[in-house]
This record gives structure tokens, sequence and C-alpha cells, in this order.
């Protein structure tokens, strides 16, 4: 309950006629705020906004009033006052908020604010739906739309929820040819990167960041953020020509040496095999979705740095064996096989299986197209690859002979057969 120095203050000012009430109403507002003791603080504004709201004072007189308590209410540092005066404003609202939209919609901000002060993400974006942005009583820019949709994408992400963070930024996207505020468009580009990150679209994710790395309205140190997270999305994107054409622009950025990243960065993008005690340090800097398991048990990191090791051991072999295979990746012999069976039928890796002989032959680059009727193409490929064998060391043959005839040449015409 309030004090009793409050309420008789506000029962004067119900039963006044002066001319200077409305005045008298922003003293005792600033009274309150400055002077309550911290258990009166709370029901004091309540039954302030309650006469402020009742029948002592016209809309023509309120709304400024309610301006000036929005204004004031909003420097009220203790979170739990701000919730509790704040739903109990909008509350005394609602029968007549079409009178005080834009008041309205200061107090939802500063709840939201409350919200996620208190890291209450959900009930900040809950909020923050309810503010009226359709209006009949005052314009909003597409600014002002974008700016709030935008928070409540924000707040979605915060909460790990991807899925109804895309519904909101699918609303920006529809007015953003309208918005002129860089600040806005820049909190676009970073939500939508987030969410493709959230949703395990690494490839695009990584671009995305990357991107956003260049722009120059944003800090030095946030620049080197996102090109940090554009790096990690990268390498935790299926290995393979696409991923590597990624990260092949990230490792010429001239400021890619400037980030903790860089050391992975560099040893993927020269096919150098990873050791686990690298990827445990990796896995350490990464957020709980890109931890998340995938269908065969493994995280997403587990599965991109296997793939990558088993690029990486395509470049140092012709052919392996599964067993073999399934050592140097830290795997048993069929997850091996599998996961080359799986990157060979997806275009990613360049190769047949003998499963006869549970062998693995290596061809080179992966075209990143599906390897359909591949089979004739492959077989075609080994003979040219062996005819070109047999010619090389019929040449050197030919090089060591001449070189016995130079310098031999009794030895040569007593020992060469016509």
């Amino acid at each position: 309950m309030a004090s009793p120095e409050v309420l008789e203050a506000i029962q004067q000012l119900e039963s006044s006629f002066s001319p200077d009430k409305p005045s008298a109403y922003n003293e005792l507002l600033s009274h309150i705020l400055s002077s309550s003791a911290p258990d009166k603080l709370t029901p004091n504004i309540i039954a302030y906004l309650e006469s402020l709201l009742g029948n002592s004072l016209g809309i023509i007189a309120s709304r400024p009033l309610l301006s000036s308590f929005v204004q004031q209410f909003r420097n009220v540092s203790n979170p739990d006052v701000k919730i509790e005066v704040g739903q109990r404003a909008l509350e005394l609202l609602h029968p007549k908020v079409v009178s005080y939209e834009e008041q309205d919609t200061g107090i939802k901000e500063i709840l939201a604010d409350a919200y996620e002060e208190q890291e209450d993400y959900t009930a900040s974006a809950k909020i923050l739906q309810t503010v009226t942005l359709d209006s009949s009583q005052r314009a909003v820019s597409d600014d002002d739309k974008a700016r709030v949709w935008i928070r409540i994408v924000r707040c979605y992400l915060e909460e790990d929820d991807p899925t109804s963070a895309t519904g909101w930024l699918n609303r920006v996207k529809n007015v953003l040819y309208g918005v002129t505020n860089k600040e806005v468009k820049l909190q676009f580009q970073l939500s939508q990167a987030r969410i493709l990150d959230s949703q395990r679209s690494f490839l695009d994710a990584s671009t995305a960041y990357h991107n956003l790395s260049f722009e120059t309205i944003v800090d030095e140190e946030e620049r080197l953020q996102a090109l940090s997270a554009a790096i990690i999305c990268a390498v935790l994107a299926p290995a393979g020509p696409q991923r590597a054409r990624t990260l092949a622009k990230l490792y010429k950025d001239d400021r890619a040496p400037q980030v903790e990243e860089f050391g992975i960065l560099e040893k993927i993008f020269l096919d150098r095999l990873l050791s686990q005690q690298e990827v445990k340090a990796f896995a350490e800097k990464l957020r709980p979705h890109q931890l998340a398991k995938t269908s065969d048990g493994s995280t997403v990191l587990d599965k991109a740095v296997l793939e990558h090791n088993l690029l990486g051991t395509s470049r140092l072999y012709s052919n392996i064996g599964f067993d073999q295979l399934g050592e140097l990746l830290g795997v048993d012999a069929d997850r091996a096989e599998g996961y080359a069976a799986h990157m060979i039928e997806q275009g990613r890796l360049a190769g047949r299986i003998d499963q006869i002989d549970r062998l693995i032959f290596f061809e080179g680059e992966g075209s990143g197209e599906k390897n359909v009727g591949h089979t004739g193409s492959v077989l075609g490929k080994e003979l040219r690859k062996w005819d070109a064998n047999v010619q090389g060391l019929a040449e050197e043959v030919e090089k060591v002979t001449t070189m016995i005839q130079n310098q031999y040449p009794e030895f040569y015409a007593a020992n060469m057969v016509h």
C-alpha cells in the first residue's frame, strides 16, 4: 500500500480545481521518485498512476502528464519496480489505449528493457509484440516498425528459438526497402546471419558474417568478432568445394591473422590433418547449437573435422584400406567407409570404393555435384592415369639409357639388344 503522505497528496489533487493541477501532478511524481522508501516506491507510483488515469483529469490534461511519467519512469534503476509498475500501467491503459498509443508504446518498451535486464527474453519479445504499429492515431514509420520487430528477433535468438525469430525477420524484409536507419539495417544483417547459424546453414552464415565484418559503421572490435564468427561457421560447414572457396576468401582476408581462430583456419585451408587436441580447444569456443548432436550421435564439429580429415587423407594417398582410413580418422572402418561413400555420392570427394578388396581410391578434387553415372568416367580416368604412369616410366628409362650411351659407349654397344 502507498505511503499515507502520498495518498493524502493524491486525494488533495483529485479534489482540486486549481489551474496548476497538472504541474502539481508532475511535482508529486518527482517527489515520489526521489523520496520514496525502497519498499514504498512501487505502491506509491501505482497509486499515482491510478489517480492520473482516473476520472479527475481529462484525456487532454492527462496525456502530457503520462508522457512526462514515461520519460521519468525510464530512469528507475530497479527492474522489479519497472515490471510491477509497468504491468499495472498497461492494465489501466488497456480500456483507453486508443487515446494513449504513444505512451502505451513507451511503457511497453520500458517493460521490455526490464525483462531483458533479468534475461527473460521471451517475456520481452511477447510484450513487444503487443506494441501498436498499424495505427490511425499516429504515423508509424518503416524505421520504427523494423526497430521493434528486429528487437523481437534478437530476443528470440537469445532464447535459441530461430523458428520464432525467422517469422519476425520476414516482417522486417517486407518493409526493409523503406528503412533508412543504418543501424536497423545492420541489425537485420546480423540477425539474418545468426538465424542461418542457428539453423546450421553454416556456409550461408559464414558469408553473412563475413559481409558484416566489412561494415565501416561497426567498431573495429565488433568487425573482428564478425570475422571470427565467419571462420567458425566455415569450419563447421560440410567439407567440399563450396567450403573450400569460402575458406579461401577468409584465409586471404588481411585481418584473419588477428583473430584467435586463424590457426585452425590455416590448417584446414592447407589441407592439414587436425589433431584431437586442436579440435577440443576449438570446441570450447562454440555455442550450444554448434555442439548439438547429429543423427549419428556425433556433433556438428566432429562431423566437419572427420570430413576435413578425410579430404586431407585423399591428398596424401591414392588409395587406402577401410581399416587404415578408420584408424587415421579415429573411427571404426564401417563409419569411415560410410562417410567416404556419402561424400563421393554428393560430389564433395572424388573417388570410388572397392568393397570386395575394402579399398577407397581417391581421384583429386570433388566437383560439388552429385555423383550420378560416375563409374564409366572413373574407369576412364584410372586407365588414363595408368597410361600416363607407363609413359612416364618409359621416358625415364629412355633418359637413363641415353646417359649410359653417352658415358659408356663401349658398354652400351656390347650390351644393347637390337
